[in-house]
């Protein structure tokens, strides 16, 4: 055993991790809960969130190319508040990730079993074991596999835009240009203001899960380029599959019939394949729904195992996962990474009344306390990067005003929550969640310093 990573990541498998933990069952399923809301106006929406998103990772990648760490925004929240902020940002983001990962697997087998007529917990099973094989190789094999793996659905997302937009020209075989037309029915805002606030809540979280490119970096090859390149390629590349595919949903389908979905038949975008007479339109979207939740958990386990790492390294965790094999692997913590994603699993199945909900309503706003760290750490340590001399070509535009302009938007992002019933249990949910975690740091830390092996 040792405890150094190896470094086989390529700047192409950075970024297909971006695109593969960002895109998920999200984009294919909750898409027409924020048209449904703001209608076309949707659009400024998502907008909005793409902005937000962009700047957090642009400062994200000026520290990661300047201090490159598997810790990324947990070693950020370090050096800039302390252990405690390490700890809590680290702890706050692993507790989150194997809520979703639970999620994630729970979608997908439930999916698979019905092609089969099997248990549901038998593809769980399957999945779970399969995962804990490709986590365990040398990172370059996982990286190479999780290329092919998000490619996939990658690949599903371009074939719709192309149909989409050929439907909207009128260059589909039968179909006349859709034009404007299904917008002028119903105007740009049909729900004014208001629907675009109710909007923002439904996708203000849409792109969350590219931040595991920074996480990914500190295996790569050369991290000052390669995070800067991967991290500029995975944001647009994710900006035009979202935006590009609510447009042309917009556009090809009358309001009146987008809405949330709770199967692949009721996507919005089986819908728009079904008016394209693609046969079998609903069994093409399970299987890239289920291919699209199994490649987002296979990213989001690498994540989680590399994080816990990084803080075990930290005196964050225990000193345990912080070896790893020869191929500079650190099994254990994949292992316990695997394992309390499988306990997730159970609990989407065991439901115990009311603490499931009390725990999935937390992520969204443990993801914006996290966010709000990420922008918080920047804005200290910026000045200290350029004051040393560590900073690089790879920064973060208009500072300070940018930063500081993003993390309002984050608060007005929270103030739209307090005034919606689900967005208030969310933020309930979290502060509980994210409250306990401070408490535990502080004790913890008490009187200690942060370990020099959780710097850069």
């Amino acid at each position: 055993m040792s405890n150094t990573l190896n470094s086989g990541l390529q700047t192409r498998h950075l970024t297909m991790m971006g695109l593969g933990s960002a895109i998920g069952a999200g984009l294919f399923l909750g898409t027409g809960v924020g048209i449904q809301a703001a209608g076309p106006a949707v659009i400024i929406a998502y907008v909005i969130a793409g902005a937000v998103t962009v700047c957090i990772m642009r400062m994200l990648a000026e520290m990661v190319a300047s201090r490159p760490s598997s810790g990324s925004f947990a070693t950020y929240a370090d050096q800039a508040f302390g252990a405690w902020a390490g700890f809590s940002v680290g702890w706050a983001y692993w507790f989150m990730q194997v809520l979703i990962i639970g999620v994630e697997i729970t979608g997908a087998s439930a999916i698979i079993s019905g092609w089969f007529g099997i248990a549901p917990w038998i593809p769980a099973l399957i999945a779970v074991v399969f995962f804990a094989a490709i986590n365990l190789a040398a990172v370059r094999g996982f990286g190479e596999f999780e290329f092919w793996f998000a490619l996939i659905k990658v690949a599903a997302i371009v074939v719709f835009l192309v149909v989409g937009v050929l439907m909207v020209v009128g260059l589909f075989p039968g179909m006349d240009a859709v034009g404007f037309s299904n917008i002028d029915a119903v105007g740009f805002v049909p729900n004014g203001i208001g629907g675009i606030a109710t909007a923002m809540l439904a996708v203000a979280f849409a792109f969350g899960g590219i931040e595991l490119v920074t996480i990914a970096a500190a295996e790569s090859e050369n991290p000052q380029e390669a995070v800067s390149a991967a991290i500029r390629s995975a944001i647009w590349r994710i900006a035009v599959f979202y935006i590009g595919s609510v447009l042309l949903i917009i556009l090809l389908l009358p309001y009146d019939q987008i809405a949330g979905a709770d199967s692949a038949a009721e996507s919005p975008f089986t819908l728009v394949l079904q008016r394209a007479n693609v046969s079998g339109a609903a069994t093409i979207m399970e299987v890239v729904i289920a291919l699209a939740l199994l490649s987002a958990c296979n990213a989001q386990l690498y994540g989680n195992s590399r994080l816990l790492y990084s803080m075990a390294r930290g005196n964050d965790a225990p000193a345990y996962f912080a070896k790893t094999n020869e191929a500079g692997v650190p099994v254990r913590a994949v292992l316990v990474s695997i394992f309390f994603g499988f306990v997730s699993v159970a609990m989407q199945w065991w439901n115990p009344p009311g603490l499931l909900t009390f725990l999935l309503n937390a992520v969204g706003g443990i993801l914006i306390a996290i966010w709000t760290m990420v922008i918080l750490s920047y804005i200290r340590l910026h000045p200290q990067l350029v004051a040393s001399g560590e900073i690089t070509n790879v920064r973060m535009w208009g500072y300070p005003w940018l930063p500081w302009a993003t993390l309002a938007t984050l608060g007005g992002f929270i103030t739209l929550m307090l005034f919606d019933d689900g967005g208030r249990a969310e933020l309930l949910s979290a502060l509980v969640i994210v409250g306990v975690i401070v408490v535990v740091s502080l004790i913890v830390h008490r009187g200690k310093a942060s370990a020099p092996a959780h710097m850069a």
